[in-house]
């Protein structure tokens, strides 16, 4: 059975149809490609859902998303809503980030991780991405330790609590 995925994730916005969605596509690379032209190409109300659809897919299928990466790291420059910072940034934690999209991934990283106006999970995914790049390139270490630090005095308990694990994590690099 066929879905129109745009009238789907207009249908409405509730965990049950993010899982129908999830569901339809399984691990077709076809059906996840349309749910990306969905995300890219859709206006800002069905990107916005279409980000969740996409991140609840990528939990299952996390290969669905590797020809899509560069992309969505783009997009975190953009003025999108905050849903798609924090799904992609979420993503990014979770799915392997190929060496050559490591300085792009890290500067939006950064950058999400210092502006004020970021949400709590925003930054707190930024954070994990960060230390995820520094296993891999060591030098970003002290740049974002000194960041979450700068952080800490006015965070929330959510950022305090990440802010622990990675600082812990850096400690174990020796960074």
């Amino acid at each position: 059975m066929e879905m129109d995925l745009q009238s789907q994730l207009l249908l409405k916005h509730d965990k049950h149809n993010m899982l129908c969605i999830r569901e339809y596509i399984g691990s077709d690379p076809e059906r996840f490609a349309d749910l990306m032209n969905q995300f890219f190409s859709g206006g800002y109300r069905i990107q916005q859902r279409a980000s969740w659809a996409v991140m609840h897919c990528v939990d299952r299928h996390p290969g669905l998303v590797g020809p899509y990466l560069e992309k969505m790291i783009d997009l975190l420059d953009q003025p999108v809503h905050d849903s798609v910072k924090r799904n992609t940034t979420r993503i990014m934690r979770h799915v392997e980030i190929p060496r050559e999209l490591h300085g792009k991934a890290a500067t939006h990283c950064f950058r999400l991780l210092a502006d004020p106006a970021s949400s709590t999970a925003i930054k707190v995914f930024s954070m994990y991405v960060l230390a995820k790049i520094v296993r891999e390139e060591p030098e970003l270490g002290p740049e974002l330790r000194l960041l979450i630090e700068e952080n800490l005095p006015h965070a929330s308990t959510g950022f305090h609590g990440a802010a622990r694990k990675v600082l812990q994590t850096l400690n174990q690099l020796g960074v």
